[in-house]
């Protein structure tokens, strides 16, 4: 009985010994990784913190950001292309594109067109304001709040729904290479002059910090990527696929939330100037396109079977 007992100290030792170093070994290459590409900054050492102390706490904690690692891997892709600026990669689309909006959706208005932005821009009111950007908040936390929800009701959905979330912003960030596209807001700011390294701007979304007396956006938007990446629009393109797994699982009444969070933030894109028309209608065909793709992959056997392994690993017991 002691040699059993002092077996299965030793095994737990080992595995904990073991557990220990795959967290120090990752966290330490994300850190030197991220301090070569971009530099060091404290949100790094939150995020390496917060995976380290689930991953080590219990069981149940180590399943579960395994799982929303994936979310992880988009967070740490989308933060490392500020080391490789886009508009080194094509030519930034300004002019051109501002004219194609204006050609298809312009706004007669006395002599002149104006693009739907513009329109906007001077006809904003409180209302519409602070709607706009109510619905603009939503598109990461909803996302994640509903993953949270498909992880304890169903390993299998959330794997789908967190994995295609992955795969539409990949599709998205490889477009932003092909076709490095201004948002509405730097030609209103800067007209169709190339600048480079330009910082985020709140745009339309400062009326709503106005009106709360806060620098909610203004923060937000101090930490974007690259501000040549309006096409496409991927807070467009997240809400869609909320709405389209929670439509195909059956979540229930909180679909309708999802389609009115989905029109919203579509809606307030345009109003508040970071995107054109033409932007959230390619976010919406790059969140079809992705979500067919991976519907697709899913059938593929060697897929499959790392999907089934994936869950098994996130749903031991």
């Amino acid at each position: 009985m002691r040699n059993n007992t002092k077996y299965l100290n030793l095994s737990a030792l080992n595995t904990t010994l073991r557990h220990v170093f795959v967290v120090c070994a990752v966290s330490l290459a994300y850190l030197l990784l991220s301090w070569v590409l971009i530099g060091f900054k404290t949100d790094q050492l939150f995020l390496a913190a917060l995976f380290s102390a689930l991953y080590l706490a219990t069981p149940t904690t180590r399943r579960f950001i395994l799982g929303f690692s994936i979310f992880i891997v988009y967070w740490i892709i989308y933060d490392y292309m500020k080391a490789f600026p886009n508009y080194a990669f094509n030519p930034v689309h300004i002019e051109d594109l501002y004219e194609t909006e204006k050609g298809i959706f312009g706004i007669a208005q006395g002599s002149v067109t104006l693009t739907p932005n513009e329109f906007w821009r001077q006809h904003s009111f409180v209302i519409a304001d602070v709607l706009a950007g109510a619905f603009y908040l939503c598109w990461i936390p909803v996302p994640l709040l509903f993953a949270g929800y498909l992880f304890y009701r169903d390993k299998a959905q959330f794997l789908e729904f967190s994995l295609t979330f992955l795969f539409v912003n990949l599709l998205g960030f490889a477009v932003y290479y092909l076709y490095p596209a201004a948002p509405p807001w730097y030609v209103q700011n800067f007209g169709f002059e190339f600048r480079a390294a330009t910082p985020g701007n709140t745009a339309g979304l400062v009326r709503f910090d106005q009106f709360f007396g806060i620098h909610l956006f203004s923060s937000l938007y101090a930490k974007g990527s690259n501000v040549f990446a309006a096409m496409p629009s991927l807070h467009s393109a997240y809400p869609l696929i909320v709405t389209y797994v929670g439509i195909k699982h059956k979540v229930g009444w909180i679909n309708v939330v999802f389609v009115i969070i989905t029109l919203g933030i579509w809606f307030a894109a345009v109003y508040t100037s970071h995107h054109y028309v033409l932007d959230v209608l390619a976010g919406i065909f790059t969140a079809s396109v992705g979500i067919a793709g991976f519907q697709w992959l899913q059938r593929t056997e060697r897929f499959s079977k790392l999907m089934n392994r994936y869950r098994n690993t996130i749903a031991q017991s």
